[in-house]
């Protein structure tokens, strides 16, 4: 068998999270009989990776420099295969205002948004542009950072009061921010494998019995319900007409395709209610791989095992460098 670097740590926000994905996925890849390098991911990772020459590098690190490309350039630059997507999806992906505007191009539904830069309040004057964009979007709204995830630094503003607080919490993790319509429904994740998707999971935070959505008090998917066992409960398949199932997986391939993900990738979704409607809120070209994660509860409904998961994403690994830079050939000028 081959040699698999596990990358997972590092410095983000989420680095906890990675590091119980990066075991989970080391004790799996030790069952499938590979040898297993586990990096906690640092200052001393291109030296690391340059010592051990693994065959394949499993990229297991959440957050930034991990699924923004730039843990991918590097590996990129050293020759070393990788898992998951490439460095244009995940930049693309990672960025949630770019991100929001791919999937306006592509004439995917996502909600109406506005993003500004810090600098664009301090100065530009954005902050006398608040009003409008409160009018226009309507309370409540969701203000995102743009370059986070796991719900890390998302606020809901519920009146023009809040509004400003929130940006303050926003700002705390980025330099740009993301203001949002929120949609009042349900929390739906499609998972795509190798371009195909996986059965829909619903996450209903408080569990299956817990607070029901209003426009006053929307319940919030936020870290801790995703992480901590018992928080959330997970329902897969989704209770889902065959209709609103079979378009959620279609929307989910589209941003899959749209994006240029590779390897494995979710796409999180609401389903508006009342409306039934359907609407993107972003692609994770990394997402998690620990015990509440919804890849590995899709998979399993599917029929695959975490061990085969893990399997395929490695089976799936481009054998050649993906970013080489293009090379003239004779006659081209």
């Amino acid at each position: 068998m081959s040699t698999v670097a596990v990358l997972k740590g590092g410095r983000s926000l989420e680095r906890q999270v990675s590091l119980r994905s990066g075991a989970r996925v080391e004790d799996a890849l030790e069952r499938l009989g590979h040898d297993v390098v586990a990096i906690d991911v640092g200052h001393d990772l291109v030296a690391r990776l340059r010592d051990t020459r693994p065959d394949v590098a499993f990229v297991a690190l959440h957050g930034r420099e991990g699924e923004d490309g730039t843990v991918q350039e590097l590996l990129e630059v050293l020759a070393i295969p990788y898992t998951g997507s490439g460095v244009s999806a995940c930049a693309r992906c990672a960025d949630k205002v770019l991100a929001k505007h791919h999937m306006r191009a592509l004439g995917i539904p996502t909600p109406d948004f506005f993003a500004f830069s810090e600098s664009a309040f301090k100065g530009l004057g954005a902050a006398d542009a608040l009003p409008a964009i409160e009018d226009v979007l309507a309370f409540p709204l969701v203000v995102k950072p743009a370059g986070q995830g796991s719900a890390l630094g998302i606020r809901f503003a519920r009146s023009p009061a809040d509004v400003a607080p929130a940006l303050l919490a926003a700002f705390s993790y980025d330099t740009k921010v993301l203001l949002e319509r929120h949609v009042a429904g349900r929390d739906l994740a499609v998972s795509v494998l190798d371009g195909h998707p996986l059965p829909v999971v619903e996450a209903v935070p408080g569990g299956a019995g817990g607070p029901k959505e209003t426009a006053a008090e929307p319940p919030f998917y936020d870290f801790e319900a995703r992480y901590e066992i018992g928080r959330t409960a997970f329902v897969c398949p989704a209770d889902l007409t065959p209709a609103t199932t079979a378009w959620a997986q279609e929307l989910a391939v589209s941003v899959w395709q749209g994006f240029g993900c590779e390897g494995f990738a979710r796409v999180d979704l609401m389903l508006s209610e009342p409306g039934d409607d359907l609407f993107v809120l972003e692609c994770n070209p990394i997402p998690g791989l620990t015990e509440t994660s919804l890849l590995p509860q899709a998979a399993e409904e599917a029929g695959i095992s975490f061990d085969a998961l893990v399997a395929r994403i490695v089976a799936l690994v481009p054998t050649r460098p993906r970013s080489l830079p293009a090379t003239p050939g004779r006659g081209t000028p």
